[in-house]
């Protein structure tokens, strides 16, 4: 079954549809490359993708074990590089409010983040610089 279903706009803006949700979001081209920038660039999803996918891992997980996870955010700077243009690093400061997580418990949380689906699959080429704030 179909995940998403994407489509060429013109100017340089796609939009995309969740099939399960019907959900939609759209993309745009970046400045620095010809675009827009009125909303998210491709490259923006890529860094999105590795924080949102390291907080809902953590989530589940502490989740199981009775913690209460809320008070998590992240924010993720995302380097480029060129020739070839790519995305050469995502830079992510994880905050975490009020953690009440002992160092072990902590160390346990932080592991499940740093291998979470999106980590895991990303290329070793790509610098993941996770810094972690309790």
């Amino acid at each position: 079954m179909k995940t998403v279903e994407s489509k060429y706009l013109g100017g340089l803006r796609t939009s995309s549809v969740h099939f399960k949700s019907q959900n939609t979001y759209q993309t745009d081209a970046p400045l620095d490359n010809n675009g827009k920038g009125e909303t998210f660039s491709p490259t923006d999803t890529l860094a999105t993708a590795l924080g949102t996918c390291m907080m809902t891992v953590m989530a589940i997980a502490g989740e199981k074990e009775g913690l209460d996870m809320s008070g998590m955010h992240l924010a993720t700077q995302k380097v480029m590089a060129a020739d070839p243009r790519r995305v050469s690093a995502l830079k992510v400061d994880f905050y975490w409010d009020g953690c009440s997580l002992n160092e072990e418990q902590r160390a346990w949380i932080k592991d499940i983040g740093l291998n979470c689906p999106v980590a895991l699959s990303l290329h070793p080429n790509l610098r993941q610089e996770i810094t972690f704030h309790f």
